[in-house]
């Protein structure tokens, strides 16, 4: 089942944001706090937005069926088709949750909500060594962008392009 994600799925995506960056080899990279993502999903305004996938069966703890993947998503704008679209920040399904069905749900979730929205893109960056990825995308009749590549100013550079270093 994919719902949105309610203030109280905050603990377990901060959790499975973790599982992820440990799977992105990057374990240590995580900064974001549990306030960071409630702000972030449930502020005023909300600067993103997630959807949850749950699996069959309760969890005794929360007393509703747990939370195995998500994605999280916000807007973007594109001077091109002068409209709105939809940007995949993260998709994440836990690895014992894998080839059930989960991602491809949580994919048609967001698509349709784009479509309903009346956004002509749903995008996604995906790094170039997860193949599986790659070929789970292109399964569901995704493509790369050629010749586009992702640039960064991380905060260091930010202060010192800004001057404030």
């Amino acid at each position: 089942m994919i719902r949105s994600a309610e203030p109280d799925d905050v603990p377990v995506v901060l959790e499975l944001v973790r599982a992820l960056a440990e799977y992105e080899r990057e374990p240590d990279a995580v900064r974001m706090t549990e306030p960071d993502l409630t702000e972030a999903l449930f502020g005023d305004p909300p600067k993103a937005a997630a959807l949850v996938a749950t699996a069959d069966g309760p969890d005794l703890a929360a007393g509703r069926a747990p939370v195995v993947g998500f994605a999280i998503y916000h807007e973007t704008f594109s001077t091109w088709t002068g409209r709105t679209g939809t940007f995949l920040v993260d998709l994440f399904v836990t690895p014992e949750h894998r080839r059930a069905g989960h991602g491809r749900a949580l994919l048609v979730a967001l698509a349709a909500m784009a479509r309903d929205r009346g956004h002509p893109r749903l995008e996604w960056d995906v790094l170039d060594w997860n193949t599986s990825a790659h070929d789970f995308y292109r399964s569901l009749g995704a493509a790369p962008q050629q010749g586009w590549t992702t640039w960064r100013l991380d905060a260091d550079a930010l202060a010192a392009l800004t001057g404030s270093a």
